[in-house]
């Protein structure tokens, strides 16, 4: 099971009835079921193909009646409301689209490839409430990085703009993931991209961006809260 995998399904908590939306070969379906963590498992995912690699490793499950393979665009094709819903490995924008079409789930596990702040101030404004909101990585020699934002339906929450960004656990130093790495990484880019800078409109747009990651990175070297 790949790292990033591996990192989602330890973060499931238990439900009466999980959907995987979006669930490419159905691994997450498989661990929720394995472990007794829910009664009833929805495998969706938009396209009949795509959903045969989940059906086959699920096979078991299906012909006992506890997993339910869907075509569906996001939870609109679903029969009934669950209270655990996964959407992982689409973009940030993706997943909002398929939020805003339904139901906010009760309780939800996300981990967006790309456009994070877009899902977080989506989440935010329609009142939800994010317990969990950090960043983790996979591999070693070439790290990648994954947000994962975990939460409910009830509670409405309060960001800030700059947690908007980033993620809140990541700013205040309370997750043992990389974010520190990813944000030196990132400091090392828009340095080497400053010294080629030419417009004067986009050096201080880089500029700008230069001085907040190394404020990020100081408040997390000086106070790494329960980072480790």
């Amino acid at each position: 099971m790949k790292e990033r995998i591996a990192h989602i399904c330890s973060l499931l908590s238990k439900a009466d009835v999980f959907a995987d939306v979006g669930c490419d070969h159905g691994y997450m379906a498989e661990y929720m079921l394995e472990n007794g963590l829910c009664r009833k498992a929805y495998i969706a995912d938009i396209s009949a193909k795509s959903l045969k690699k989940a059906e086959t490793l699920l096979a078991r499950h299906i012909a006992e009646g506890r997993c339910i393979p869907v075509v569906s665009d996001g939870l609109d094709g679903l029969p009934e409301k669950c209270d655990l819903v996964l959407i992982a490995g689409m973009g940030g924008e993706e997943i909002v689209k398929i939020l805003s079409r339904a139901y906010l789930p009760e309780h939800f596990l996300l981990q967006p490839m790309k456009n994070s702040e877009k899902l977080r101030r989506y989440l935010v404004g329609r009142g939800a409430r994010i317990e969990r909101d950090y960043t983790f990585s996979e591999g070693t020699s070439r790290r990648i990085y994954y947000d994962l934002i975990a939460g409910s339906a009830e509670g409405r929450d309060t960001y800030s703009e700059r947690e908007f960004r980033y993620g809140r656990d990541n700013l205040n130093g309370n997750s043992p993931y990389p974010f520190l790495s990813q944000m030196q990484e990132e400091l090392e880019k828009t340095q080497r991209r400053l010294s080629f800078m030419q417009s004067e409109k986009n050096a201080r747009i880089f500029s700008a961006r230069k001085t907040e990651l190394e404020e990020i990175i100081y408040a997390l070297q000086t106070h790494p809260g329960d980072r480790k």
